[in-house]
């Protein structure tokens, strides 16, 4: 019998480290394959190349962001084949199996709870073509018509004994891998799935370290851990990162959950020391109001976790993505405009703004009544109003959210941004309100924008709602773009100076040896015409560099003219450029 594990990532870049774990706890059983789409592919084409597989048995493993389209998968694939076995498993449906075989006949079993050893023995068995699953713990099937759910799976005590998710590693390079090292979490969130699960596991370090050297001779993107709380135990987490560190492996990155208060002085210290771009920690901080983070079960002490983030902010070395939640208990719209404003001061990378969702399982799900939650009553359960916050001001903040992702995060337009929250905003929260009205009234949420065109969109909305020192903006804007485009076809409405001068100039700039070695050493052996493809050449109508400096105090600015190079780097983790000032050495050509 031919048997296939597969499921639909989110995007194309991600892989599921679930069915490799799957398959790997059955590598001595033949005829089993893996398979992976993602949610943005066409239902009738996933179903139409699951079937040419022909497989006898079909497994899913179901997540909140792919459950519908499984489900609808499943009903196509049981119509042109009846006779096909079909299993679910996941977070998705471990919380009500018995309502999901209830409510769709094409489901043969679900397994719920850990999966590695139940999939095993129910597989075993529909191989055998023995159908007495009373003993197979973990599993809910349907028998004489009846649904049986059978007694639950203990945990694995010793993880060490699932072989390695990533023996075959085919198809891997170049993408996101996710990769646990631990298994449960501390702390008791009422809003996640992990509060169901007492207590912490974990795998050997030598079984981690041999996975973790598997992936990075494979060359993937990412390693992204998805242990609940990667930090836990300090010891075991700085063993892992030191083990990283002395591999330092280029163009890759690994991504932790960390919690912020946790990090004592000794291992910021050994923090310190990570290469540039190695480690980025994505940190929940969800809200800073007190009785929120009550309600919620949240033991943060948000006060060390502000101060530990600025101190990893000021390493330089290490990206940090804090998250907020909007529709938390007793969180109202100004409550959560404060928690806003709190964070995206500590000037993390990524500040992620989502919205609470009412998971399966979850101990606010329980709660229902008591905080006034309206939701969406199928995946991803979405919550839409509160008590305290209403639908209006929800969406307000969904699109004050889709301006953070465009804008906010990932620094592309920092300078701007600061430049414009510093000298006209009381808080950043009032700037990107005030943006998301303009937003709105001009339509814009209405259609797709392209990279460049966002600039158009921020340098109008500044020469229309700011409109003070517009042309200290344009060098401000026109920094940002350059400093993030190597493109040397700057947009016509960003005002420029002496180009024809810089681009008679800039040939002679870098034919002397001189300059290559102080400004360019890495590309000094670089024939010019090639040369000329990693930099960029710009004047400025004042000192940008002093500006940013001093936190973009007008009160600061020199209007003596600068003219910078712009030196593009290549790698793919950093993405970064370096900027240095060349005003004398121009002027002296």
């Amino acid at each position: 019998m031919k048997v296939l594990i597969t499921t639909l990532n989110s995007k194309f870049i991600h892989s599921s480290l679930s069915i490799r774990y799957l398959k790997s706890f059955c590598k001595d059983i033949p005829n089993i394959e893996i398979c992976e789409f993602t949610i943005n592919q066409n239902k009738d084409y996933i179903a139409g190349e699951i079937y040419k597989m022909n497989p006898d048995i079909i497994a899913f493993s179901c997540y909140i962001w792919n459950l519908e389209e499984t489900l609808d998968i499943c009903n196509i694939l049981k119509i042109v084949n009846p006779n096909i076995k079909i299993i679910l498993g996941g977070p998705e449906v471990s919380f009500d199996g018995e309502e999901t075989l209830k409510k769709y006949d094409f489901v043969d079993f679900i397994i719920y709870g850990e999966g590695e050893i139940t999939f095993r023995e129910l597989i075993i068995k529909l191989i055998s073509e023995n159908r007495e699953y009373i003993d197979v713990k973990g599993l809910i099937y349907r028998e004489e018509g009846k649904i049986v759910k059978n007694e639950p799976r203990p945990f694995i005590e010793d993880l060490d004994i699932i072989p390695s998710p990533y023996e075959d590693l085919s198809g891997l390079k170049n993408k996101i891998v996710y990769y646990e090292s631990s298994r449960g979490c501390p702390f008791n969130c009422q809003f996640c799935l992990s509060s169901t699960i007492k207590g912490v596991r974990f795998f050997s370090l030598d079984r981690v370290k041999e996975d973790l050297e598997k992936l990075i001779d494979a060359q993937v993107r990412q390693v992204k851990f998805v242990d609940r709380t990667f930090n836990t135990k300090k010891e075991y987490a700085m063993e892992i990162m030191k083990f990283i560190m002395d591999k330092n492996p280029e163009n890759m990155n690994f991504h932790f959950e960390v919690t912020a208060h946790l990090l004592d002085k000794e291992m910021l210290d050994f923090l310190s020391e990570a290469g540039e771009g190695l480690f980025q920690f994505e940190i929940g901080i969800q809200s800073t109001n007190p009785k929120t983070i009550e309600a919620i079960g949240r033991t943060t002490d948000i006060e060390k976790a502000k101060k530990v983030t600025k101190i990893i902010k000021g390493y330089q070395n290490i990206h940090q993505h804090l998250d907020l939640i909007a529709g938390l208990p007793y969180e109202d719209y100004n409550s959560f405009k404060d928690s806003f404003n709190e964070i995206y001061e500590l000037r993390p990378e990524k500040l992620q703004l989502g919205f609470l969702k009412l998971l399966k399982g979850s101990g606010l799900r329980e709660n229902i009544e008591r905080y006034g939650f309206k939701f969406l009553n199928k995946s991803p359960y979405e919550v839409l109003e509160t008590k305290y916050i209403s639908y209006s001001e929800m969406l307000k903040l969904k699109t004050i959210e889709d301006l953070l992702e465009k804008y906010g995060n990932e620094s592309v337009f920092e300078n701007s941004l600061q430049y414009i929250i510093t000298n006209y905003y009381d808080t950043p929260f009032d700037f990107y309100e005030d943006f998301s009205s303009y937003w709105e009234e001009k339509q814009y949420h209405k259609l797709s924008h392209s990279k460049k065109g966002l600039y158009k969109i921020l340098y109008n909305f500044y020469k229309d709602i700011v409109r003070e020192n517009l042309q200290v903006f344009n060098e401000i804007l026109k920094f940002d773009y350059i400093l993030n485009n190597r493109d040397s076809n700057i947009p016509p409405y960003l005002k420029r100076r002496d180009v024809e001068e810089l681009i008679n100039k800039r040939h002679d700039f870098l034919k002397d040896e001189e300059n290559l070695i102080k400004y360019l050493p890495e590309y000094k052996d670089l024939p010019t015409r090639k040369l000329i493809n990693k930099v960029h050449f710009e004047a400025f109508d004042f000192n940008i560099i002093d500006f940013i400096n001093e936190n973009y105090s007008l009160k600061e600015l020199n209007g003596d003219k600068i003219i910078l190079l712009f030196i593009y780097k290549n790698n793919k983790v950093l993405n970064k450029c370096e900027v240095k000032d060349i005003t004398e050495k121009i002027n002296k050509i």
